[in-house]
């Protein structure tokens, strides 16, 4: 599979958020999939979705409009992988024009693949009770 978005995901993990936080909210699924790796495991549906079902699900729910904002609160760092902890805020609009807030903590887990290129390998936002849905 072709990666559209080359090497362009930076060092810097605050960075790094800003291009997930710019590409979600652009809306285009299948750009937003290219971040993760090709068996990566990602939780935003609130089930563990990969390959395939994975896409399809960024690619249906970044279409409906989703919009977040985040930022990250602690960075760990191993050689050729990098856990971030992130603070979200996420609205979701509905069929009926209302939208869902929903604010919590993700824990994304990204790795360098053979050509230095970042990855998402897994993500894993967790609502917090009071805004979830």
């Amino acid at each position: 599979m072709t990666e559209p978005l080359g090497s362009v995901i930076p060092e810097d993990p605050d960075q790094q958020n800003d291009l997930f936080v710019r590409i979600f909210n652009s809306g285009d699924g299948a750009l937003y999939d290219s971040m993760y790796t090709a068996d990566a495991i990602s939780n935003i549906s609130g089930s563990p979705l990969s390959a395939e079902a994975r896409t399809t699900f960024f690619k249906e729910f970044l279409s409906i409009g989703p919009k977040i904002n985040s930022k990250v609160l602690q960075t760990y760092t191993t050689g050729d992988t990098s856990l971030l902890i992130v603070d979200y805020e996420l609205d979701i609009p509905e069929a009926d024009g209302q939208i869902t807030h929903m604010h919590g903590t993700c824990t994304d887990v990204l790795v360098r693949n053979a050509e230095g290129q970042w990855r998402l390998a897994v993500d894993r936002p967790v609502p917090d009770q009071e805004h979830a849905a």
